[in-house]
């Protein structure tokens, strides 16, 4: 006992030791974790710009398509297809040339049709043909986290910290330049005009959600210089990456139709199931024995008035019987009758007499016993007549 008590006392100090060490060697400090995003923010990839912009007094939406667009608003466009659909590319590029303010970012510089539309083009650094290892890096390059450009228009001086992207690749025009962006490899933002409107481009990604409020760069006041917001502006930001779902479209412009499918399956799946229970077994497959016909044919005749019929047909059944165990048989009177076929059946003579002669037909217990009799005697009559005919001792 003294020993058990003694490992218990041990294996509580090294416990105690054990908590002492993690507390004097652990530290405890603050960490930021982003909450997940919520609602419209966890979709729209222009959450946070459009609410920035409605702080400075704008008016902004979001949207997959052109639509409905005053000539003076500004269109922020990213991932979007700009030649997919010739229709609406020509109905952005008139919008544009009547006055419009399109923004976009450098998604647009893989589309041919928009950069040979804006002429804009990109500039990549030269190489020579024999440097492969300047080849690879260009290929392998990482994003610039945050680089100052600066620049502006119209004698205008402005200065910006872009974070995330390839500064090597620049951008150049042909076009009258009307404000541009550079750090110390060339352009790296660009306005050009397009009949009364303008079109602005930013070889970086920096209005998304993420980036826009980074507090490493100047995203936000770099939005405001390249839209040219000023208050009561309407600014439209278009994307065609976060598109509802397949489901989420079908529930949004077919509901009743919906509706209407999931009642008629109720209804086929309702008809086609259980009734209360389980189904009942089918029945064995069976067949009817000659005497089990017989009886029911008797029963259904007493039932429907038939005694009559089935009485004569029963007593000439029994004359037919007797007749060929008893010589003369049908000569003989009713008593003589009853008396030979009592002495070969041991029935009784008076009953078989009465069953013979006088029954009453509107007394169906009468008329019943009565056909018993005479086919119980028949039925010994024939058994007799077909029984062993060897000899006995």
């Amino acid at each position: 006992m003294t020993s058990r008590r003694l490992l218990l006392a041990g294996l509580t100090l090294l416990v105690i030791l054990l908590v002492g060490w993690i507390g004097a060697n652990t530290t405890w400090e603050p960490t930021e974790v982003p909450t997940p995003r919520r609602g419209e923010a966890r979709t729209n990839p222009f959450y946070t710009a459009g609410r920035f912009a409605e702080a400075l007094g704008a008016r902004t939406d979001w949207r997959h398509t052109l639509g409905d667009t005053p000539a003076d608003a500004v269109i922020v466009a990213s991932s979007f297809h700009w030649d997919l659909i010739p229709s609406r590319q020509r109905a952005l590029e008139r919008w544009v040339e009547n006055g419009g303010r399109l923004v976009v970012d450098d998604r647009f510089l893989a589309t041919e049709a928009f950069l040979k539309w804006s002429g804009i083009r990109r500039k990549f650094p030269e190489l020579d043909d024999e440097d492969d290892d300047s080849a690879t890096d260009l290929e392998s390059a990482e994003p610039e986290r945050c680089q100052m450009v600066s620049g502006g228009g119209s004698g205008t001086r402005e200065r910006y910290r872009l974070c995330d992207y390839f500064s090597r690749i620049t951008l150049r025009t042909t076009e009258p330049v009307l404000w541009s962006l550079s750090d110390d490899e060339g352009m790296q933002a660009i306005r050009v005009g397009k009949g009364r409107g303008t079109v602005t481009m930013i070889n970086a990604d920096p209005f998304a959600t993420g980036s826009l409020l980074d507090r490493d760069s100047d995203h936000a006041r770099l939005f405001v210089a390249a839209t040219m917001l000023r208050e009561r502006d309407v600014v439209h930001f278009i994307s065609e990456n976060e598109r509802p779902s397949l489901l989420a479209l079908i529930w949004r412009h077919g509901a009743p139709v919906v509706w209407l499918a999931a009642a008629w399956l109720g209804v086929v799946l309702w008809r086609g199931g259980g009734r209360l229970g389980p189904q009942a077994p089918d029945p064995e497959p069976a067949r009817r024995s000659l005497a089990e016909q017989i009886r029911g044919t008797a029963h259904f005749a007493l039932r429907l008035g038939g005694g009559e019929a089935l009485y004569a047909a029963t007593l000439r059944a029994f004359n037919a019987a007797a007749g060929t165990r008893i010589p003369a048989f049908t000569t003989l009177d009713t008593e003589a009758r009853a008396a030979a076929v009592a002495r070969l059946t041991r029935f009784d003579a008076a009953a078989l007499a009465g069953a013979m002669t006088t029954v009453d037909f509107r007394r169906g217990a009468v008329l019943r016993g009565a056909i018993a009799l005479l086919e119980a005697a028949r039925r010994q009559l024939l058994t007799r007549s077909t029984g062993p005919t060897h000899g006995t001792d």
